[in-house]
């Protein structure tokens, strides 16, 4: 009997993960009434997977940790915390300054980010990301250079050392950085490492460094680390990282912005 409520609770985490992952989040008690077990059992359940690193703990539920073996795609996350992307692009649009030359990273907010840059005066942008690629080239005051390498089918932007050795060739005023994990014991990770090659190279090769994410990165960690917190000038985030946190990161030397 032992023998067979063992199997079944992996089986629940097994599937909690599965749903996690699909979603994007699950919550306590939603759980608790899909499996028919105890809310207390389902926050065990979530411990256990968060100190495994598979999911990352909130208030009632929790989501998925991005992994080797899992990562969202860039059409998934454009449905996930739209509205705080928007903000957060927002605001690291007002970062430019008098920044002639920018990199602009792989992923959903970073998109936003070029989407929003000013327009009103020449500007040069490097990027990974096919998609800020297509978005800009009808610029007339924008010049882009798309990083050469292999393309990956679920972000849509380009890896290995041909990017790399491609951005070793500038010096850029200003990058926009982004991650699947920061904390501040790992730093900033992701999962993959070609991805990881091309983002530490394209922040060895920028005077200013800004990170930009959503609440839900923080904490999280992944496979491969790419940065330091202490690397970057200033970090921009939503209002959902709570302002003690935001303290810690800023302990460690970026203006933590959050809108």
């Amino acid at each position: 009997m032992h023998r067979r409520t063992t199997v079944d609770a992996e089986d629940r985490r097994r599937r909690i993960i599965d749903l996690a992952r699909g979603t994007g989040s699950v919550d306590v008690g939603g759980l608790s009434g899909q499996f028919g077990v105890a809310r207390e059992t389902i926050r065990r359940d979530l411990r256990l997977l968060e100190d495994h690193g598979l999911v990352r703990r909130t208030h009632g539920g929790a989501y998925p940790v991005e992994s080797p073996g899992y990562e969202t795609t860039l059409a998934f996350r454009t449905t996930m915390h739209v509205h705080e992307k928007k903000r957060i692009a927002a605001a690291a649009v007002e970062l430019v300054g008098a920044a002639e030359t920018v990199f602009i990273d792989e992923g959903f907010t970073p998109q936003l980010i070029a989407q929003a840059l000013p327009r009103d005066r020449p500007l040069t942008v490097v990027t990974a990301s096919l998609g800020t690629a297509s978005a800009l080239a009808s610029v007339d005051s924008t010049t882009v250079l798309l990083l050469g390498g292999r393309v990956r089918g679920g972000t849509l932007a380009t890896v290995g050392h041909w990017a790399a050795h491609m951005l070793s060739e500038f010096v850029i005023d200003l990058a926009f950085i982004g991650a699947n994990g920061i904390s501040r014991e790992h730093g900033l990770t992701t999962p993959d490492p070609t991805v990881s090659e091309v983002k530490a190279r394209a922040l060895r090769m920028s005077r200013r460094r800004v990170f930009v994410g959503v609440h839900t990165k923080f904490g999280a960690g992944s496979f491969c680390r790419f940065a330091e917190v202490s690397d970057f000038e200033t970090i921009v985030t939503d209002t959902a990282l709570p302002q003690s946190e935001a303290h810690g990161y800023a302990l460690l030397g970026p203006q933590v912005i959050r809108v």
